[in-house]
């Protein structure tokens, strides 16, 4: 197999601009084909030049264009037959679930396979235990995970010590920090998830409908009400959001999985744009006065197809309603939303077939005040972009936060004891967690910033880390994911460390491994995506990637495009050896 070193990919990376147009229109070429070519496939440079300052614009003259020819097709369309009639009522078995009972009910079985274990629970009531958060995984039958909801990533010492604790008794000896702000416990017997709720609401944690067609943890910015650089503390917000919809059997029959992200920080620390609902920090001129708020967009993603950027609605809201009409939005997937086919059940399907201006039309006729939505505030975000890692002045004199890196987003059980410490001897006890897997440490003084930097957790859980180490990103991967089709954590591991050796520090850059299509990796988002797949090279089953580069889901979202099939798990810190150094020079 051919090893790339630098010096190759960077001559191949430079020829970009010599590319021919013909051969810009031509299909992304395997990694077969550019290992035969020695070099990257010839459309790669157009996609990369697309201008950085262009938004998404939602709906292309293309895509205008069919839905022009899907109307006249309408105009004409007769009665459907009784056939057809047939097909679009058939359900898919998630449905048939969903229909048999509501999936909160499982709760009241839980006692039943505590006493029976785990091969008592039926197959398809394990899907079921997911409204509860507690998820039944195929490659370890017997030992389940369980997801934790905690809003825009707050949480505190005392409940790192309980999860630490839970971890210690009844876990591996690790846990997993999520890109929606939460963590995820692993290892745990059926026989003991009833200690462990009670052990977790002791400490004001659960872990309901964190799971399957539930609306998942609500995503913000971790240091609101902190950092000097936000609008206004938008993190009420999506507690009040959360309090409505967790045990309110009204959320609970949703077609399929809902992502929520409030924020109100100015620095693009979220990935909004692949939210389902997106609250961004706007100002409107209402009465003379300018009032601060939120700008609404809907129908993002990142599986089900692909990456899906939110459309705006043209809605301000004041942070006062905004919960309520997130709700309102909800229930308008819950009653309208599609449900035949899994892999287009997501909200962005019913915006692409009502658009954008009935979808508003039936959210204002929701309205409980009775009066008309107001139009899109001013977009209140700049252009910078921040992890929240490093050492950071906070709003009040003299005090910090200070982000601190955890590998590939997994924690063992000492550093977790560890990190509770820290937060209650050096700060107040505080700690939030970010979309970048990683943890901070709040309100530590002045005068304590030294010792907290020389204590020896922060070599392992740094402030100061490489570039590479800061922005590497990974979902579970196939060790215990059943959708992952590879591993992900440890190579990620395998890359940073490849390219720390051979490049040492480089410009800021993300780079995001997803194990599968659904995207929880959020690789379609990053500077450097890759996505995992199984392909036959030579006759073998091969664990490879597909390459997407500069993706973006903030204030100016942009599907990322894919350069390079087919890549070889093994050749890819080779092949990251040279496309970081390109990447940090753009």
């Amino acid at each position: 197999m051919v090893v790339w070193d630098q010096t190759q990919v960077s001559i191949w990376l430079s020829l970009y601009s010599l590319i021919d147009a013909f051969f810009y229109e031509s299909s992304v070429r395997g990694y077969e084909w550019w290992e035969s070519r020695k070099r990257l496939p010839q459309d790669i440079h157009r996609k990369l030049m697309i201008d950085d300052e262009q938004p998404f614009q939602g709906d292309s003259k293309v895509n205008e264009s069919k839905k022009k020819t899907i109307l006249e097709r309408r105009k004409v369309r007769s009665a459907p037959t009784a056939a057809a009639r047939k097909r679009k009522s058939k359900i898919n078995a998630a449905e048939v679930l969903k229909r048999e009972k509501n999936g909160l009910e499982v709760i009241n079985d839980i006692p039943n396979y505590i006493r029976d274990g785990w091969e008592s629970i039926p197959s398809d009531e394990r899907d079921r235990l997911k409204w509860v958060g507690v998820f039944y995984r195929k490659q370890t039958p017997g030992a389940f995970m369980m997801r934790l909801r905690m809003s825009s990533g707050f949480s505190n010492a005392e409940q790192f010590r309980a999860i630490a604790e839970i971890s210690e008794a009844h876990g591996p000896g690790f846990v997993d920090l999520t890109t929606r702000q939460q963590i995820q416990l692993r290892g745990f017997a059926i026989e003991n998830v009833q200690h462990i709720w009670n052990r977790l609401e002791a400490v004001g944690l659960g872990s309901l409908q964190t799971g399957f067609d539930n609306i998942r943890g609500v995503i913000g910015c971790p240091v609101a009400g902190l950092t000097p650089n936000e609008l206004f503390d938008a993190s009420h917000v999506g507690r009040e959001f959360t309090k409505l919809i967790v045990g309110n059997k009204e959320f609970t029959d949703i077609p399929r999985k809902f992502n929520v992200g409030i924020t109100g920080c100015l620095d693009n620390c979220t990935h909004s744009a692949s939210q389902d609902i997106a609250l961004t920090p706007a100002v409107k001129e209402i009465d003379g006065q300018a009032v601060k708020g939120f700008n609404v967009a809907v129908g993002g993603k990142m599986g089900s197809g692909g990456y899906t950027p939110a459309q705006a609605l043209d809605v301000f809201v004041i942070p006062e309603e905004a919960s309520v009409l997130c709700g309102d939005i909800t229930l308008i997937f819950r009653d309208h939303g599609p449900r035949t086919a899994r892999n287009k059940s997501r909200l962005a399907f019913l915006i692409a077939d009502w658009g954008v201006e009935k979808f508003r039309e039936e959210l204002e006729s929701r309205r409980h005040r009775k009066q008309p939505l107001l139009t899109a505030g001013k977009d209140a975000r700049g252009k910078k972009k921040t992890d929240h890692t490093g050492i950071f002045s906070q709003k009040e004199p003299h005090l910090n936060y200070v982000g601190l890196v955890v590998p590939v987003g997994r924690i063992t059980t000492p550093q977790l004891f560890e990190v509770a410490r820290l937060a209650d001897e050096y700060g107040n006890g505080d700690i939030r967690l970010t979309q970048g897997q990683n943890l901070i440490i709040t309100n530590v003084p002045d005068t304590k910033i030294g010792a907290l930097t020389a204590e020896p957790l922060l070599r392992e859980l740094r402030y100061d880390p490489s570039e590479v180490m800061r922005g590497m990103v990974s979902c579970t991967g196939i060790d215990y994911c059943h959708f992952s089709l590879i591993e992900t954590k440890e190579r990620a591991m395998e890359a940073i460390q490849h390219l720390e050796a051979k490049l040492g520090n480089t410009k800021p850059l993300t780079i995001h491994w997803s194990g599968c299509p659904n995207g929880c990796g959020n690789h379609a988002a990053a500077d450097i995506g890759l996505l995992g797949k199984k392909v036959k090279i030579d006759g073998v089953v091969t664990e490879a990637v597909d390459v997407f580069l500069k993706g973006d889901a903030g204030a100016n979202p942009k599907v990322a495009p894919k350069v390079l099939e087919n890549v070889p798990c093994d050749d890819l810190p080779q092949v990251l050896e040279g496309l970081v150094p390109y990447l940090s020079r753009r």
